[in-house]
């Protein structure tokens, strides 16, 4: 099966855009309902910092560093870069006697608005603690700091990665085709969405046993502290924050979106073939309100789906709304 039209952008009576792509939702089990090929191979990207956290705590490092749950959420983050994250790094850092050099992700200028003008105005250079993923390479770091490793943490070969990639293939219950680099350095395992699906399904239903356990303690850091997760006006922070700490959501760049919901025992996955965010955001909004996670009437769909495309007036010349049969 190709990929499905999921979302479209309707001008007047036409429809003038689509975007098609590959969506599912999983149990324990497997898949109960999928839209395209479930079995498309994809990079995860950030969507899967959650199983590249699990070793964090599996391995025994968080508890030895003494990790709060707001650290863990930023572990698991793709952050705006507002000066709550790039405080929160820079001192967990500090609490390991490292500093901005030992990152190895990269700097860029913050999505954080407020963030991006001081540094604009200043005309001072973004540091490292600035990238979206530096709370996860603070989580790296952490780990890097228990396992006695080499500096450089991001290499596909370092221990770090290898517990990284052990735990992606068992969560995924699939052997990884290979990696990419992501744009923070660190390998990114493909898997298929199927896999990722199944992952966040055991996420949103874990045992009790020791990976159970640290699926337990980060899906509910990220549910107690969605700010540290995204930031104000981003798509996975505004999402959560309606649950009301009922469900953990995470994106990925190229349009990859993950949900988990404990009170229902399901993970959601989907990929937007073209890497629109627009469209990722909305097909997620839908399956949650598909799903009973969204009650029909809930406010926050309106942000999302079906969403008003307005010009520079501000006046309503179409909307992104679902294409037919998506979802049934």
């Amino acid at each position: 099966m190709n990929a499905a039209t999921l979302i479209e952008l309707w001008r007047g009576d036409l429809r003038e855009s689509h975007h098609a792509g590959h969506a599912v939702i999983c149990d324990r089990q497997g898949v109960i309902e999928a839209w395209g090929r479930p079995a498309t191979t994809i990079f995860p990207r950030s969507s899967c910092k959650m199983i590249q956290a699990l070793p964090l705590i599996e391995s025994g490092a968080a508890d030895a560093a003494g990790l709060t749950d707001r650290q863990l959420a930023l572990a698991c983050a793709s952050h705006s870069g507002a000066r709550i994250h790039v405080k929160a790094v820079q001192d967990w850092l500090a609490g390991l006697g490292l500093g901005d050099d030992d990152l190895r992700c990269g700097s860029h200028m913050p999505q954080d608005r407020h963030e991006n003008r001081r540094l604009t105005c200043s005309d001072e250079a973004p540091c490292q603690c600035h990238n979206n993923c530096s709370g996860k390479h603070a989580g790296f770091l952490t780990l890097n700091r228990h396992l006695k490793g080499g500096p450089d943490y991001e290499t596909v070969d370092h221990p770090v990665q290898q517990a990284v990639r052990a735990a992606f293939e068992e969560v995924t219950d699939e052997t990884s085709p290979g990696y990419g680099i992501d744009g923070c350095s660190a390998p990114n395992w493909a898997c298929t969405l199927e896999g990722l699906g199944r992952a966040m399904a055991a996420f949103a239903t874990p045992g009790d046993d020791r990976r159970g356990q640290a699926m337990r303690r980060l899906v509910d850091a990220m549910r107690a502290y969605p700010e540290m997760v995204a930031g104000e006006g981003r798509a996975c922070t505004t999402l959560m924050r309606a649950f009301g700490g009922g469900a953990a959501l995470k994106t990925g760049a190229e349009a990859v979106f993950v949900a988990i919901l404990p009170a229902q025992g399901l993970g959601i996955a989907l990929k937007i073939s073209d890497g629109a965010t627009r469209a990722s955001e909305a097909a997620i909004t839908a399956l949650l309100r598909h799903v009973g996670a969204l009650a029909a009437d809930d406010p926050v769909i309106a942000r999302f789906l079906p969403q008003p495309i307005r010009n520079w007036r501000g006046i309503a010349t179409g909307d992104l709304r679902c294409a037919p049969g998506f979802p049934a």
